[in-house]
């Protein structure tokens, strides 16, 4: 396992805004995604605000924000409490391997048990091994086939 030890994770802050834009558009790059513009200001503007059940954790390494989480809480009909919904996670692929990507989701597993959440979940691609290979050291995935309409 990579060493955390190095690696400082964090609520987003305003003066984050750039390196999080160059991130958010290395993530899209990866996925072979276009959004308009309007959609990553208005990303932006949930991530920052208190109105919002969109939260943002930054990852920095050496002073550097190298990665982000974009989360969200909701409510759910088989649990008790809040469910917490991972949808976005990404590295600096520069700095890939050094336990970013665990920092972050062991600060999100931290947020759960802290407020207590009744669970974290998340879906990637399934021929995403790199992603994979961090989430299955966690769990096993549930078997869930996700359908999705977009509108």
């Amino acid at each position: 396992m990579a060493d955390v030890s190095n690696v400082t994770v964090r609520a987003a802050r305003p003066q984050d805004e750039a390196a999080w834009r160059a991130l958010w558009a290395d993530y899209l790059t990866f996925y072979e995604l276009t959004l308009d513009l309007a959609i990553t200001d208005a990303t932006w503007r949930k991530a920052m605000s208190d109105q919002s059940a969109i939260f943002m954790r930054v990852a920095e390494l050496d002073g550097r924000v190298v990665g982000f989480t974009l989360s969200l809480t909701h409510e759910g009909t088989w649990i008790k409490n809040l469910d917490c919904y991972l949808e976005d996670l990404f590295v600096d692929a520069s700095v890939r391997g050094r336990g970013v990507g665990r920092a972050l989701l062991d600060d999100l597993v931290g947020l759960c048990r802290e407020n207590g959440w009744s669970r974290l979940y998340w879906h990637t691609a399934e021929d995403n091994s790199t992603a994979r290979k961090l989430y299955d050291s966690y769990v096993e995935t549930d078997g869930h086939i996700r359908y999705r309409i977009e509108f």
